[in-house]
């Protein structure tokens, strides 16, 4: 493959040379004036370095615009899969246990009529939510068993190096795997220590609080590139009690 590469430029190279003195050769020929030739051609030389620079500038510009574009699509997708697989039915099970829902579930109900404005007027109001969970309310085992089945999946996402130029996704998937641990690593959940449970209570705050802002800003997304999936993220909408995948 490199080999290729560089004869495509050595050919491309020699290519433009010849053209460069055919063009020189045939303007003597038709023209004479052999100094007004050589001058021209001194002149040329001499703004080739500007132009240079210029076009490496140029490219160089549009290269990593086209390259971050790239990256985030491939960033967005590994959101969508993890939303597919583990963020839209655990943010189910927390939000349901959110004794608060009710001050924020009108602000969550997601709908065509959004426009950019509306994502950032729910940012800002979601920003003052306590993100509470009832752990009482918690099924525990059920949350552990959830986590676990997906903890090789996890694994594979913090793998990913397209991970890193996202932090607010990647403190997202460290404090699931780590609250997937932490239930791991406990036997009966019946006979916790009151100070162990206001952890936990905490590790699962954290998730939820993260969780819920990862999401709005993948509807987002969804909404302005990909109406059909946002069709469906809207059907299965994980703040909203009655939400059904049915189209009605």
């Amino acid at each position: 493959m490199r080999r290729g590469l560089r004869t495509w430029e050595v050919q491309l190279g020699i290519t433009l040379i010849l053209l460069s003195i055919a063009i020189y050769a045939m303007k003597y020929l038709l023209l004479g004036d052999p100094e007004n030739t050589y001058q021209y051609i001194f002149n040329a030389l001499g703004f080739l370095p500007i132009s240079v620079l210029l076009v490496t500038l140029i490219l160089n510009q549009l290269m990593s615009v086209r390259e971050r574009r790239e990256r985030l699509e491939k960033l967005n997708m590994v959101i969508g899969v993890f939303f597919s697989e583990v963020g839209t039915g655990l943010l189910t099970l927390l939000s349901d246990r959110d004794p608060d829902l009710a001050e924020i579930k009108q602000y969550l109900i997601v709908t065509e009529a959004w426009a950019p404005e509306k994502f950032s007027e729910v940012r800002d109001h979601l920003q003052h939510h306590r993100y509470s969970v009832l752990i009482d309310a918690v099924d525990l085992e059920g949350l552990r068993q959830y986590l676990k089945e997906r903890r090789s999946f996890l694994l594979r996402l913090l793998e990913n190096p397209v991970l890193l130029e996202h932090e607010s996704f990647t403190n997202l998937l460290r404090a699931t795997f780590h609250l997937t641990e932490e239930l791991e690593w406990r036997g009966d959940f019946t006979r916790l220590p009151e100070n162990d449970i206001r952890h936990l209570e905490g590790d699962i705050g954290r998730v939820y609080r993260l969780l819920a802002e990862q999401w709005i800003g993948y509807m987002e997304y969804l909404k302005r590139n990909y109406p059909y999936l946002f069709s469906l993220a809207m059907r299965i909408n994980p703040f909203d009690e009655e939400a059904s995948p049915v189209v009605r």
